[in-house]
């Protein structure tokens, strides 16, 4: 039912404490039947709306109404906490009593150590271990992974622990995180009250992405006309912004890029400018969650080519999110043959033996540069021993919430494991023993994995070269950690004929040289450990030498761009993420002196 003008004053009229100054204001000054209707489905109350509006004006724009409805619900946010941690434990299946004292004890802020006391009904006194937090164990700067957002964002598709306890501060998040009062309120509308954080920013940027990178996210009912009374109500008309560097990421949901292998639905053609179309060929990673305006940035810097968003979960059976920029064709790609192990049960068989039935897992978080402790792998244990069977449902509840977090995997009766370095490499399409022996440790082992490519999707990629270079190919590698971009070319075979790689850290050097010495490599491998060597000169004497490079691939290392870096967060600025502005100048070095190349 359309709310009309007279509906306005009936309902702000009844709600109002004063409605002979809050009706004339609505109706006379002209506050838009459109925009209350709206404010209504987004779900706020009469009596709020009512109040914002008295407070604000009738010709206030939506989004400052929609702000300060947020502010009253902040201000009683604060003496309902106590409330709100009651109904998370009692949700778990805890006790009302026990909890209330639980609480009273140890204050509703310390949910830890509320758990640990309530435990006891689940492990005896005596097992009962210390409270541990498993990211004080962590070097987040390290870290490559998505499991926290800007302390918000969690890790891929996977629910956070404390999702119950962040449901009402959703909206507050969601601003934090760059996005507007108006897109956030209509995401919440849509997606519901069940949904995190994560679904919540994809579907908002899968809604940007539709409005302006059309290419990669189009709505076959957008050229239809629309009937729904509900709809128009809702899509409220916005002035155009002009795009900043504070604009946030727009990922499409789903994160398919162009297309998956061997589906339906393939973008086989896309406009790029003029000027980089054909070689040399240049292809960038980063990670997709990156901070505001990173990939505007990237974009701009790369001749304005929108990046390609996939989430590895769709190629193998580990999610990673991760935005790729490069003027490779797009047709005719292939997959690697034999294709990866989609699920975790198809890549560790012998898993499904313990797995228990209440863990619905297929996929596997983002592969990160850290692992679990032995404390928290014996805690899971003990929960699970002290009730044989299946185990009550605020204990499978913690059980689950950290097997997605750590990647814990089912190794035997109650025993849940992180995975080992040879997994991580089966899991990123890696050979047996790629980051083993040479003196590697197996904590190095762990943080160059975790700050890899994964083969299959980048292989996916670079798989139209095959034909481009039936002789071979000169490759120009910058950053690129352990070789994924030479390891999925060896694995699509086509020839390296030369790799100039740069590469800061020894130990992700050694493990690309011992890679081309046991894969008998018919080139020649050039390993650089410092960008300053590469100047203007260098590259141009290098090109003279080896005829050229046909391709230069690339990646920031992310220790100042991934969601779970809580202490260098830096963006494009950071010590190693600036890496990203010496890729594009020697790019263009390279770009310039291929240019003079032909023409001589």
């Amino acid at each position: 039912m359309t709310i009309t003008r007279v509906g306005i004053r009936m309902m702000v009229t009844t709600s109002s404490s004063s409605p002979t100054e809050a009706t004339p204001d609505l109706v006379q000054m002209g506050f838009s039947d459109e925009m209350f209707a709206t404010l209504v489905d987004m779900g706020f109350s009469v009596e709020m709306i009512a109040r914002a509006i008295q407070e604000n004006g009738p010709n206030a724009e939506t989004s400052v109404i929609i702000d300060t409805i947020s502010k009253y619900t902040s201000n009683s946010e604060a003496s309902s906490s106590k409330s709100k941690a009651i109904d998370h434990f009692l949700g778990m299946g805890f006790g009302e009593e026990e909890v209330i004292k639980a609480i009273h004890e140890h204050g509703e802020e310390n949910m830890e150590q509320i758990l640990n006391a309530l435990l006891p009904g689940v492990v005896s006194e005596a097992q009962k271990l210390p409270v541990v937090k498993e990211e004080d164990d962590i070097n987040w700067s390290e870290s490559d992974d998505e499991i926290d957002y800007s302390s918000l964002m969690i890790s891929d598709d996977e629910k956070d622990p404390d999702s119950s306890l962040k449901n009402d501060n959703r909206l507050r998040s969601l601003v934090k995180m760059g996005f507007s009062q108006l897109d956030a309120s209509l995401a919440l509308e849509r997606c519901g009250e069940n949904v995190s954080i994560d679904e919540l920013t994809d579907f908002i940027c899968a809604a940007q992405m539709a409005r302006e990178f059309k290419e990669f996210y189009a709505d076959p009912e957008e050229q239809k006309p629309r009937h729904d009374v509900k709809k128009r109500r809702v899509e409220i008309k916005r002035e155009p912004r002009a795009s900043t560097d504070d604009e946030p990421v727009r990922l499409p949901n789903p994160m398919i890029g162009f297309g998956l292998p061997n589906e339906p639905g393939l973008i086989t053609h896309r406009s790029l400018p003029e000027i980089v179309k054909g070689p040399p060929y240049f292809y960038y990673e980063n990670v997709a969650l990156a901070p505001k305006g990173v990939w505007e940035t990237i974009s701009r810097h790369l001749y304005d080519i929108p990046p390609e968003f996939v989430d590895s979960k769709y190629l193998c059976a580990a999610a990673r999110k991760r935005g790729y920029v490069h003027n490779l064709p797009i047709s005719n790609r292939y997959q690697l043959q034999p294709p990866p192990k989609y699920t975790i049960h198809e890549a560790f068989p012998l898993t499904k033996r313990w797995w228990p039935t209440w863990d619905s897992r297929t996929k596997l978080n983002c592969i990160l540069t850290c692992t679990a402790s032995a404390k928290l792998t014996n805690r899971i244990r003990l929960a699970l021993e002290a009730h044989p069977g299946e185990p009550p449902k605020h204990i499978k509840k913690y059980v689950i919430d950290q097997c997605r977090k750590w990647n814990l995997v089912w190794v035997g009766k109650n025993k849940a494991a992180p995975l080992e370095p040879d997994e991580m490499e089966n899991l990123l399409g890696f050979p047996r023993n790629h980051t083993r022996g040479g003196g590697i440790s197996r904590t190095e082992r762990f943080k160059s994995l975790g700050n890899s490519f994964q083969v299959d999707t980048v292989a996916y990629h670079l798989s139209v070269l095959k034909d481009m270079f039936p002789k071979g190919i000169n490759v120009l590698s910058l950053f690129t950690g352990i070789g994924g971009g030479e390891v999925a070319l060896h694995r699509l075979q086509i020839p390296m004929k030369t790799v100039v790689s740069v590469e800061k850290t020894e130990v992700n050097r050694n493990i690309l040289k011992d890679f081309w010495e046991q894969t008998n490599q018919k080139g020649i491998l050039v390993e650089l450990d410092d960008v300053e060597e590469l100047s203007n000169n260098k590259i141009e004497e290098l090109m003279e030498q080896f005829g050229g490079f046909d391709l230069v691939i690339g990646g920031s290392p992310c220790n100042n761009l991934a969601g779970g870096n809580r202490v260098s967060r830096s963006g494009l600025v950071g010590e190693q993420s600036s890496l990203f502005f010496e890729y594009c100048r020697i790019l263009e070095v390279v770009r310039e002196k291929t240019a003079r190349m032909r023409r001589s």
